[in-house]
């Protein structure tokens, strides 16, 4: 048999803390051959980013390699020289990050950034520089790239940006890519071109590819074998195959039990429905004005949001002269109507910059339309005049991002508090009380009111943000890409809870997400958009089953799949 080209052996990697070392990676083992895909996968925390950053020698302080070894064909590089790994790194072993923007250097031009890259390991002349540069932008499918390679970073899409990112990381054609979660934050359809091409740039170059991921499905679909990591450890491994239809380890089962597809649509997901959640307060405002379930609430009519930048007085006249162009409109969303029913969820479905998270902030009041009406129960959202403002508190929303959302000044049971005792729902004298029970509502210690957003798990924030807009009770919650970024336990907890939620409190959810598996298993109706127009509507299960148009044909064929069992 050949040698393996890397070869990890009981690798340990610990972090000083104050509270003594946190063993991130313990007693680590695999080995890789020339030209094969291993997927690492686990949730946050798991350690598998921190074996990939040990692999390529990119640990800091206050972490450590305590002991175990790194071999890359039969080369020990644990304790190796700086300067020696500065050798390796790039040329031989090559790391594509999550954030595509902690590799690119904001103010380079692309082209710039990959000749400094080359000359890092070979001396090359501009213009070959410029000419290898342009033949890695089209090696990764980026159009036009002999203009492009003239970009800045900020001027590419976050998929395009991904991909100048492995273009780089293939410049020297490496033996071993290391892949941290490089399609997490990226639409389903761009993913799925970005997998496409890594299977056929390692079948090309026979490069191996260690592809880090908390998405079982990705993994699936491009790696020989997986690793599941747990708390530092590799729990399970073995063929993708394997691990992935027949788990042996109880971990690796509640991770796939977990997951939307493997249940029906609107039950409660296996892995979080043990968290123990008291109900929540009862309604502090009438219902008796309310439709019945079921009847249209929600009323969105001809609605458009336009976006054209602003000139000064010198740029005005040189417009009106001939001597510069206008800036084209930007039409984020153009002319939609849809209906939102009391109790529904209504899934809105579409890649970035399709429009959607910009026709939910108008359903929600935060934007205003440039034309068109938004109306709940017959009554607008937003006030008239030059200067309109959001006039109900009954459509609440939930962010991505919810580190974002909250007050990193304020603790959360002020935050969960403030919009409650603003309106008149709750006196400051009931603050309390009413926020502990929705703490308790959400599946948190109400004792934990007293802590900051930054002293929680993402989930954890997520559910603080979902409780935030619980609390001001409402009877339409958007809810904008709300487990985009969360493990796959974390995402089920979060799921059952607004499936639970919604029972209970008859809520209605304008569901905002790229997610196709999580909008099938919460919706029940679909709208699918694109460039700012909704092209298809229908039964989230007629959607799914006997999609009609040819986009909505194209994102489902785009989703990862388990694999199936064999019988």
């Amino acid at each position: 048999m050949t040698a393996p080209l890397l070869d990890v052996t009981d690798l340990k990697t610990w972090f000083a803390t104050s509270r003594g070392e946190l063993k991130a990676v313990d007693g680590v083992s695999f080995s890789l051959a020339q030209g094969e895909v291993l997927g690492l996968v686990g949730e946050s925390g798991s350690g598998k980013s921190i074996t990939g950053f040990s692999i390529i020698g990119l640990i800091d302080e206050p972490g450590r390699i305590v002991s175990g070894s790194v071999q890359l064909e039969g080369r020990e590089l644990v304790g190796l020289p700086a300067h020696e790994l500065r050798a390796i790194r790039g040329k031989t072993i090559s790391m594509v990050f999550q954030d595509p923007m902690m590799t690119l250097n904001p103010v380079l031009t692309i082209g710039t950034q990959i000749r400094l890259a080359l000359e890092a390991h070979e001396k090359v002349s501009v213009e070959e520089a410029r000419k290898r540069a342009i033949d890695a932008l089209a090696q990764v499918r980026i159009t036009e790239p002999d203009k492009k390679v003239d970009y800045y970073p900020h001027q590419f899409s976050g998929g395009m940006r991904q991909r100048v990112a492995i273009a780089i990381a293939l410049l020297h054609r490496p033996k071993l890519i290391i892949c941290d979660e490089p399609t997490t934050a990226l639409d389903v359809s761009v993913q799925a071109e970005i997998l496409a091409e890594m299977k056929e740039l390692v079948a090309r170059l026979g490069t191996a590819l260690i592809w880090i991921s908390h998405d079982l499905a990705t993994v699936a679909s491009l790696a020989d074998r997986v690793a599941v990591m747990r708390r530092g450890e590799i729990v399970e491994m073995g063929s993708a195959l394997d691990v992935l239809t027949r788990p042996q380890h109880e971990y690796t089962k509640a991770l796939l039990d977990a997951l939307p597809s493997r249940a029906k649509p609107g039950q409660l997901l296996l892995r979080g429905s043990g968290v123990t959640d008291a109900s929540p307060p009862g309604r502090r405002q009438s219902t008796a004005s309310l439709p019945p379930l079921g009847a249209p609430y929600l009323v969105i009519e001809g609605v458009s949001k336009h976006y054209q930048k602003s000139h000064g007085l010198i740029e005005s006249l040189a417009i009106k002269a001939g001597w510069a162009e206008q800036e084209p409109v930007v039409r984020a969303v153009d002319g939609i109507s849809l209906t939102l029913r009391r109790g529904e969820v209504l899934g809105v479905v579409g890649e970035s910059g399709s429009g959607k998270s910009t026709l939910g902030r108008m359903a929600a009041g935060i934007f205003p339309p440039t034309s068109g009406t938004v109306r709940l129960n017959g009554k607008p959202v937003m006030s008239e005049g030059p200067r309109p403002s959001k006039i109900t508190t009954s459509v609440q929303t939930i962010f991505q991002d919810p580190f974002a959302s909250l007050n990193g000044r304020m603790r959360i049971g002020d935050i969960i508090a403030e919009g409650p005792i603003a309106h008149g729902l709750v006196s400051r004298a009931e603050a309390g009380d009413y926020v502990a029970q929705w703490l308790s509502a959400v599946g948190l210690d109400p004792g934990f009111a007293r802590r900051f957003p930054h002293q929680f798990s993402g989930g954890q924030r997520q559910r603080i943000a979902i409780a935030r807009a619980l609390a001001m009770q409402p009877d339409v919650v958007v809810c904008d890409e709300p487990v985009a970024s969360l493990d796959v336990s974390i995402q089920a907890q979060i799921i059952n809870l607004l499936i639970r939620l919604r029972r209970e409190l008859d809520l209605s959810l304008l569901f905002i997400s790229h997610d196709l598996s999580v909008v099938r298993h919460l919706c029940d109706r679909v709208v699918i958009m694109y460039r700012g127009k909704i092209v298809e509507e229908g039964e989230a299960a007629e959607i799914y089953a006997n999609p009609q148009h040819d986009y909505t044909k194209r994102l489902l064929a785009a989703v990862p799949v388990l694999p199936q069992a064999a019988e």
